[in-house]
């Protein structure tokens, strides 16, 4: 049988891939009532093969390899619960979600979750990487029409801590509750509860939704800890470079000085640049990924309580701006170092004409004195070869009048001098000319 001929042009090799991109990493279909477990850990020095080696740990996953991570995603389905692996740029998180154990102690108020987690004991302790979020989520189905029981149930065992509750969906599907607070665990506490017939694509998403919050959240943090790093180098620099250009303005100061001190400055302001650039992007791309989530999830609020996206825009916007702040006046201070090179440059070539000009007024001086000695030279030149000449001329009389000519040897020399003068002045000026005409 002949092949069917293709319809279209060869595909690009990355067609494929972009395009299953959207369906690389689903959520979970979860069935109330569910217990899930989220961590997310900084997977700086951890390869693939440390992540794989864990979850070879599960049950059943022995024959697990590297090339089944190469999409940086798998869900594998386990013996009561569900686990999925997603490997990011920057971190790697673990999802668990299993049905809520009976007597979790989800009506105490301090329950203790951790305790009822389906992954084998220490499995979740042996995690490659550094913990920077742990949430566990309660997802139940109960009314929430009014919201007050519903925030009752959840202050029993989420503390005396504030809470801040919203009511999600265009059409109050769900009421989502937390308090933001890290227990002596290490895990926050979320509850999410939705109506009866909640389908599990929707609960899901909701829970997808708020891991992804919480994670950018933090992610978008790393940055604060750099920018009180950064202050006091940022204070000592622009103090250095308020007293070079005001050192600029003195003529006494010492170029090669303040190029040093300069030099020194712009490498310790480019190095934090270079070291930090990236941080700062990053928290930018991820405080937008912030406020995406939050708009996603369509908050109403609830009478008296703070909603989520509240509680975020008040908490992470002074953060957010501090180290927009912080990054623009590094950039101000790296164009400022720029000006102030131009600047100290500028005063280096005007002395450097200076010095120019000064030599070339000596060097001007000196071919007019040179000048003058040649002209000295040449008039005794002009004399002594007039002598030399005329000498010549009297020895040549001498023989002349002992040959017996009639000749007086003394009166023809001193006769001849004022023509040989002539004859030498000319005989030179005609060399210059001719040495003058070829330049």
């Amino acid at each position: 049988m002949e092949p069917t001929p293709s319809l279209l042009p060869a595909s690009d090799p990355q067609r494929e891939l972009l395009h299953n991109e959207v369906h690389a990493r689903p959520p979970a279909r979860i069935h109330l009532p569910a217990l899930l477990t989220y961590v997310a850990v900084f997977n700086e020095g951890v390869d693939r093969e440390q992540e794989c080696a864990l979850l070879r740990r599960l049950p059943g996953q022995a024959a697990l390899t590297v090339d089944d991570l190469h999409g940086n995603f798998l869900r594998l389905r386990l013996p009561g619960y569900t686990l999925k692996w997603e490997r990011h740029t920057e971190f790697t998180r673990y999802s668990i979600v299993q049905p809520l154990p009976e007597g979790c102690g989800l009506g105490t108020r301090e329950p203790d979750l951790p305790t009822h987690i389906a992954t084998p004991p220490g499995w979740l302790a042996a995690i490659p990487g550094r913990t920077f979020a742990a949430i566990q989520l309660v997802m139940l189905e109960d009314t929430i029409s009014p919201p007050v029981p519903a925030l009752a149930l959840a202050r029993t065992w989420l503390g005396e801590h504030t809470v801040v509750a919203s009511l999600m969906g265009n059409n109050a599907h769900s009421l989502a509750v937390t308090d933001f607070w890290l227990r002596p665990c290490g895990f926050e506490r979320m509850l999410v509860i939705g109506p009866p017939g909640t389908s599990e694509t929707r609960a899901g998403r909701i829970a997808a939704r708020l891991f992804e919050l919480e994670t950018y959240r933090l992610m978008a943090l790393r940055a604060l800890p750099v920018v009180k790093e950064l202050a006091p180098l940022l204070a000592r620099s622009e103090r250095q470079l308020a007293d070079i250009t005001a050192q600029l303005e003195n003529k006494g100061a010492s170029d090669q000085a303040l190029l040093d001190t300069l030099v020194s400055l712009a490498g310790g302001v480019e190095r934090a640049t270079a070291e930090n650039v990236y941080r700062f992007a990053a928290t930018r791309a991820y405080d937008t990924l912030v406020s995406q989530r939050t708009a996603e999830l369509r908050e109403q609020p609830i009478p008296g309580t703070q909603t989520l996206g509240e509680f975020m825009q008040r908490r992470l916007s002074p953060a957010m701006a501090t180290v927009a702040a912080t990054a623009q006046r590094l950039a101000s201070l790296s164009e400022r170092i720029t000006r102030t090179s131009a600047l100290l440059r500028t005063r280096v070539d005007i002395a450097t004409e200076e010095q120019n000009q000064q030599l070339l007024a000596k060097l001007t001086k000196g071919q007019e004195m040179q000048l003058r000695l040649q002209s000295t030279v040449e008039g005794l030149s002009i004399a002594a070869i007039s002598y030399y000449v005329i000498s010549l001329l009297l020895y040549l009389g001498k023989a002349g009048k002992a040959a017996g000519l009639p000749i007086n040897p003394e009166m023809a020399a001193g006769a001849l001098i004022p023509l040989v003068l002539w004859a030498v002045w000319r005989t030179t000026k005609r060399i210059h000319e001719k040495l003058h005409a070829e330049h």
